[in-house]
C-alpha cells in the first residue's frame, strides 16, 4: 500500500489588502492569537501600523477620560475602548472608542452572544495619524450608511477635530495643542 502525505488544511492568514467577507475576516482574525488589530472596511483587511505615543497613544488616553467622564454622568451610556463592531457584511472595524446607548432606553446597537457589538454605535471616534485618510473616507462611508450617528475623528498630526452628527455634515473644529 501507498502512503500518501496528510494534506493539512490551513487557514491563510490576513495580510492587508485582502478583500473578504467579514466571515472569513472573522475566521482568518481567530486564527491568529498574535494579531493585535485588523479591521475588515469596505470589504479590504487594513492592518495598522504599531502605534507612536504623542500622535496616537497619550491623545487616545485623554479622549477615552473626556468619553469615561461624559459615560458615568449619563444614565444609559457605555464606553467602550477599541471594541470590534460588527456593522455589515463588508465592515468589521475597531474604532479607538465608541458610546453606546442601552437598547432598553433606545440605543440601536446590540451585543451579540458572543459579546461583540453589532449594528451602529451612537458615537465612534477615532484618534488618526497615519490612519487619517481611511478614516476620514472609506470608515466615514461605511459609518454613514450603517447609521453611526455621531463620528469624531480627531486629526492628530494637523490639530484638528472633525465631528460629523446625525446627518453627517463634516465640520472641522482647530484645537489647541496642549501636548506640544
Amino acid at each position: 500500500m501507498i502512503k500518501t502525505p496528510a494534506q493539512r488544511l490551513t487557514i491563510p492568514p490576513l495580510e492587508n489588502g485582502d478583500r473578504l467577507n467579514r466571515y472569513e475576516f472573522e475566521r482568518r482574525y481567530t486564527a491568529m492569537p498574535n494579531l493585535k488589530k485588523a479591521e475588515l472596511i469596505e470589504g479590504i483587511v487594513y492592518m495598522p501600523a504599531a502605534l507612536r505615543f504623542r500622535s496616537h497613544s497619550q491623545p487616545h488616553g485623554w479622549m477615552i477620560g473626556w468619553l469615561f467622564t461624559y459615560a458615568t454622568a449619563t444614565p444609559g451610556v457605555v464606553l467602550g475602548d477599541n471594541p470590534t463592531v460588527r456593522l455589515d457584511l463588508d465592515n468589521e472595524p475597531q474604532p479607538d472608542a465608541v458610546l453606546l446607548i442601552d437598547p432598553a432606553v433606545g440605543g440601536q446597537a446590540r451585543l451579540s452572544d458572543d459579546d461583540y457589538i453589532e449594528g451602529a454605535p451612537e458615537l465612534i471616534v477615532e484618534i488618526a495619524a497615519s490612519s487619517a485618510a481611511i478614516d476620514l473616507h472609506a470608515k466615514k462611508q461605511a459609518y454613514r450608511r450603517n447609521g453611526v450617528q455621531e463620528y469624531m475623528v480627531w486629526q492628530v498630526l494637523k490639530i484638528k477635530i472633525g465631528v460629523s452628527v446625525e446627518v453627517f455634515r463634516f465640520c472641522r473644529l482647530l484645537i489647541l495643542s496642549c501636548w506640544r
